[in-house]
């Protein structure tokens, strides 16, 4: 069978969303390893905390999402998906640290909220390449109650514009396979 009958039979039985799916929790995985660095949290000043371990991993799959969303109907659909799987493990989560059922989802209602806020200002600053606009952003959400932390003079802002390149850099394939071969 040539690889486009593969592919069409694929589509219509469902793989090529499951292989998808498959790729979006491999994505999902390598931004949580990369939110993990400790570099946000030794060098950067970010809480390590539920909130800072939060507003990290935010962070890192905003600038996946966004790199997606550049990738036509495929990467739009993966960075849904890539969305999807972070806030299921956000449910999960909250479920195992014992929130209840009433209380996870209007939590994890409040998170979504909080993320598409983050996701709109980091990536218009980033878009826009202003430096003191993502400066700001990351003040009132990664930083918020720190007011001590300059993200701009302790070098975080330039880290993320040099983890942006590298993001932008990956080949497609790699992506959208679920790979950030960037460290």
């Amino acid at each position: 069978m040539s690889g486009k009958a593969q592919a069409w039979l694929g589509n219509l039985l469902g793989w090529g969303q499951r292989r998808q799916a498959g790729d979006a929790e491999t994505l999902y995985a390598e931004a949580v390893h990369l939110a993990r660095n400790p570099v946000f949290f030794d060098q950067y000043g970010v809480a390590d905390n539920v909130d800072g371990r939060f507003d990290a991993l935010s962070l890192i799959v905003i600038l996946v999402m966004r790199r997606l969303k550049s990738l036509g109907d495929e990467g739009k659909t993966l960075s849904q998906q890539l969305f999807d799987a972070m806030f299921a493990d956000m449910d999960l989560s909250l479920r195992e640290m014992g929130a209840g059922d009433i209380g996870v989802s209007k939590r994890v209602r409040v998170m979504a909220e909080a993320f598409m806020g983050r996701l709109e200002s980091y990536v218009h600053a980033i878009d826009n390449h202003n430096k003191n606009d993502l400066a700001s952003a990351l003040k009132r959400n990664l930083f918020r109650g720190q007011e001590a932390v300059d993200p701009l003079a302790n070098g975080l802002v330039d880290y993320l514009f040099v983890l942006v390149q590298k993001i932008d850099n990956l080949s497609p394939e790699a992506i959208l396979s679920g790979r950030l071969d960037i460290e």
